[in-house]
């Protein structure tokens, strides 16, 4: 089992990585994606004399869509915070998700941000971490998994293209609502023991190639699963309900929560 490599770091000289995922910018209203973005920005604010790296673990956006000369209006507090952490030099990766996997070059041409698809090996001393988003991991939900294929084609982010902008980012919010609608009945965000399939997924992954510490987003929940005797899951939670980070200093994994 192979995996893309993010950096392999010798020592963080005292700082912190911090990873935090799920902001779903742009839900359930304006106002309140407002709110929580001024809260994201305040607490980028806050972390970036400590910051050695930071890692946002997809969903950071609701909707996304790069057409070739628009993105999705608002953010904007978010991308000027962004590019002044990147403009300082601190590093920053993205990884997209299952709301915002229709990121292409923006975020790398005009902020210098990396983005990956897939979950990838980050090396910080003798630790070794997993990260990624989660979604379409682990056993089961494969009705999800074939609609990510459709949509990671090129065939259809050439057709959603030819939409006009105003109908396209309508249509694909009113898509996310009733994603979120539908996973609310469902009661997806709720812990499922045993049958936690990113869990599981560590777990199958462990058995081929250790990892330290697993990092995820996705799931919705603050999470800090044993994987093996030495080796976590944790999964970063969400900002709509839990305002939960995580920071790594060389060693040992936290997972916080910024104010509410």
């Amino acid at each position: 089992m192979k995996f893309d490599i993010l950096d392999n770091i010798d020592s963080l000289h005292g700082k912190k990585i911090y990873f935090a995922s799920d902001f779903h910018l742009g839900a359930p209203s304006k106002a309140a994606s407002l709110e929580r973005e001024k809260q994201v920005v305040k607490w980028l604010d806050q972390i970036k004399k400590e910051a050695h790296s930071i890692y946002l673990v997809g969903d950071i956006f609701d909707f996304w869509f790069e057409y070739k000369h628009a993105i999705p209006k608002g953010f904007i507090r978010l991308q000027g915070k962004l590019a002044e952490l990147r403009d300082s030099g601190i590093p920053i990766v993205f990884f997209t998700g299952n709301h915002d996997m229709w990121m292409f070059d923006y975020f790398p041409s005009e902020l210098g941000i990396p983005i990956y698809r897939k979950p990838a090996q980050l090396m910080v001393g003798d630790k070794k971490l997993l990260i990624g988003h989660g979604d379409g991991l682990g056993p089961g939900d494969g009705m999800y998994k074939m609609l990510k294929k459709i949509f990671e084609s090129k065939v259809c982010q050439w057709l959603f293209a030819r939409f006009h902008p105003n109908f396209g980012i309508g249509l694909a919010n009113r898509w996310s609502k009733h994603s979120r609608i539908s996973n609310n009945k469902k009661e997806e965000d709720k812990f499922l023991g045993e049958k936690e399939y990113l869990w599981q997924y560590c777990k199958d992954v462990e058995a081929q190639v250790h990892h330290d510490f697993y990092v995820f987003g996705h799931r919705h929940l603050p999470l800090e699963l044993e994987v093996g005797s030495q080796s976590k899951y944790i999964n970063l939670g969400e900002w709509v309900n839990y305002n939960t980070y995580g920071t790594f200093d060389g060693k040992d994994f936290k997972l916080l929560t910024f104010e509410k």
